[in-house]
C-alpha cells in the first residue's frame, strides 16, 4: 500500500516526535538518594540494583580506627548520570567507577557520585570507595534504647546493625529491599579473630595482622552483615542433618555457659528445617561476645550474634529469623512483624515441640497478662512507626496473630503455609499483603477480618 505525500510527511513528523520523546525519556538522570521507606526515607538508593559487595576492612582496636575499601557491583535500573551511596560519618578519600576516578560530594550520610561518563540502563558497573575513620555506634529509642551498629568491646568490636547501621562501617545501599552477595575480608591484629557471614574461605597472616576472608553466596540485606572482631574460642562441625556449623564464643564468657550454644544451634537448625523448609544458607552458627552495653541479639545471616550467652529460647528465636527476616526479608520496615512475630511464634512452637507448653497456652498467657487498658494494645502491628518498630506488641501480638490464624485454618493448612511462604519468597522480599494473600490461597478461606483485627486495629481483641 502506497502513502500520499502528505501522509508521508505526517508519518515523518510523528516518527520525529516519537524519537524526541524516547530520547528525552532515556536521557541520563541522577538516581534517587533513597528508596522512599516511610521510616527511613534516605536509606537505600535509586537507579541501581546492588548485586555484590567486596568489603576489605582493617581495624585497629587500640585506636578504634577502621580503614576500608568497598567495591560494589551493581546493575543500573535507569540511565544514570550520577547516583548515591549511604555512608555515615566516615571520611571518603577516593571513589572509582569501572576503574576510573569519579567525582563525589557529601551531603550528610549520602555520597553523591558522578562517574566519568553516563551509565546506560541495564549496564553492570562497579563502584569502589576508599574510606576510613572511627566508626560511631548509633543510639536512640529504636533498639530498646541501646547502642547498635559498630560497638567497641574490650578486645575488639561487636557489629550488629539492624535497622540502619550497616552504613556506619561500609558504603552501601543500606536497605533490606536491595540485597546482594558478599565477600568480606577482615584484617585485625594477630591473636584476634574476625567473624563474618557465610563460609570462611581463608585465613592468612600479613605482617602483624591476620586476614580472614568470608563469603556469603546467598543474597543478604545490609543490616545482617557483620565484621565482629575479638578473642574467640571457635568450634566447628556439622549438625546431625549435615549443615556446617561455626560457633565463636568469647572465652571471658566460658564460666557462664549455662546453655550449650553449639548444641542448641545444631538442634534448632535441623528442627526448623523440618518445620519451615530447607535451611536457606551454607552454614549455621553463632557469635557470642562479651558486650554488656548491648542488651540484645541479632539474627546476623548464618551466625546470629549474641551480646552475651543467651537462653535456649533466644537462640531458637534468632535461628528462626534465618528463614523469617534473612531469607525472606521485609520489603519496607513497617512490615517488621513478618520478622519478629514469626520468630516469637517460633519460640512458642519450640516450647510445644519440647512438651513444655502448647502454643495455644503461650498465646493465652500473653493475652491474659495484659489488661485492655495496657499500652501494649495501642500499637498497630502492621505499621508500628519507626521509633517503636521493635515494641513488644510487634513480637507478641504478631505471634498472637499467627496462633489465631492457626486455629482458624487448622494445623494442616498452617504447617503447609509456613514452608510455602519461605519457598515462594526465598532470598527475596515480601510484605504483609503478600502473606495474607498466600494464607488465603493455602487455606481456601477469606481472612480479611482476622488480619484486620489483629494487625491493623488497636485495642484488645475479644476472643
Amino acid at each position: 500500500m502506497a502513502l500520499s505525500r502528505s501522509a508521508r510527511l505526517g508519518a515523518l513528523a510523528t516518527a520525529a516526535a516519537s524519537f524526541l520523546v524516547i530520547a528525552a525519556s532515556s536521557a541520563p538522570t541522577s538516581g534517587a538518594d533513597g528508596i522512599g521507606d516511610s521510616y527511613f526515607p534516605q536509606l537505600g538508593n535509586g537507579g541501581f540494583d546492588a548485586r555484590h559487595y567486596d568489603l576489605n576492612v582493617a581495624y585497629n582496636p587500640d585506636t578504634d580506627r577502621l580503614d576500608g575499601r568497598t567495591t560494589l557491583t551493581a546493575r543500573a535500573t535507569q540511565s544514570l548520570s550520577s547516583f548515591d551511596l549511604d555512608l555515615q560519618r566516615l571520611e571518603v578519600t577516593r571513589v572509582e567507577v569501572n576503574g576510573r576516578r569519579a567525582d563525589f560530594t557529601r551531603d550528610g550520610d549520602e555520597i553523591h557520585i558522578t562517574p566519568h561518563g553516563a551509565i546506560g540502563k541495564g549496564r553492570t558497573f562497579t563502584v569502589t570507595v576508599t574510606y576510613g575513620g572511627v566508626p560511631e555506634a548509633l543510639n536512640g529509642p529504636i533498639v530498646f534504647g541501646s547502642d547498635y551498629g559498630w560497638m567497641k568491646t574490650a578486645d575488639g568490636v561487636f557489629v550488629a546493625c539492624e535497622p540502619n547501621a550497616a552504613s556506619t562501617w561500609f558504603p552501601s545501599s543500606d536497605h533490606p529491599s536491595d540485597k546482594a552477595t558478599y565477600d568480606i575480608r577482615i584484617k585485625a591484629p594477630k591473636g584476634l579473630t574476625g567473624v563474618s557471614n557465610g563460609r570462611l574461605i581463608s585465613t592468612y597472616d600479613k605482617g602483624d595482622s591476620t586476614v580472614a576472608h568470608w563469603r556469603e553466596n546467598r543474597p543478604m540485606a545490609t543490616y545482617l552483615a557483620t565484621a565482629t572482631i575479638g578473642k574467640f574460642d571457635v568450634k566447628t562441625g556439622t549438625t546431625p542433618a549435615g549443615t556446617p556449623i561455626y560457633v565463636a564464643i568469647d572465652p571471658v564468657l566460658a564460666g557462664s555457659n549455662s546453655v550449650d550454644v553449639y548444641a542448641v544451634t545444631a538442634e534448632a537448625t535441623d528442627y526448623w528445617s523440618q518445620v519451615f523448609g530447607p535451611y536457606p544458607f551454607e552454614e549455621t552458627g553463632a557469635i557470642v561476645d562479651d558486650m554488656p552495653q548491648a542488651g540484645f541479639s541479632l539474627e546476623v545471616q548464618s551466625k546470629p550474634a549474641y551480646s552475651a550467652v543467651r537462653s535456649e529460647s533466644t537462640i531458637v528465636h534468632e535461628l528462626a529469623h534465618q528463614w523469617f527476616g534473612d531469607s525472606v526479608s521485609v520489603e519496607r520496615w513497617k512490615d517488621i512483624w513478618l520478622n519478629e512475630g514469626f520468630a516469637t511464634y517460633a519460640q512458642w512452637l519450640w516450647s510445644e515441640h519440647k512438651g513444655i507448653r502448647s502454643a495455644h497456652d503461650s498465646f493465652l498467657a500473653g493475652y491474659n497478662a495484659r489488661p485492655a487498658d495496657s499500652t501494649f494494645w495501642g500499637t498497630v502491628v502492621a505499621d508500628p512507626q519507626r521509633d517503636t518498630m521493635f515494641a513488644s506488641a510487634v513480637y507478641q501480638r504478631g505471634a498472637m496473630t499467627l496462633q489465631m490464624l492457626r486455629e482458624r485454618i487448622g494445623d494442616t493448612a498452617f504447617f503447609k503455609l509456613l514452608p510455602a511462604w519461605t519457598k515462594l519468597h526465598r532470598y527475596g522480599n515480601a510484605n504483609t499483603a503478600d502473606f495474607i494473600r498466600l494464607a488465603e490461597k493455602v487455606s481456601g478461606q477469606q481472612l480479611d477480618d482476622l488480619f484486620q483485627t489483629w494487625l491493623f486495629t488497636t485495642g484488645k481483641p475479644t476472643l
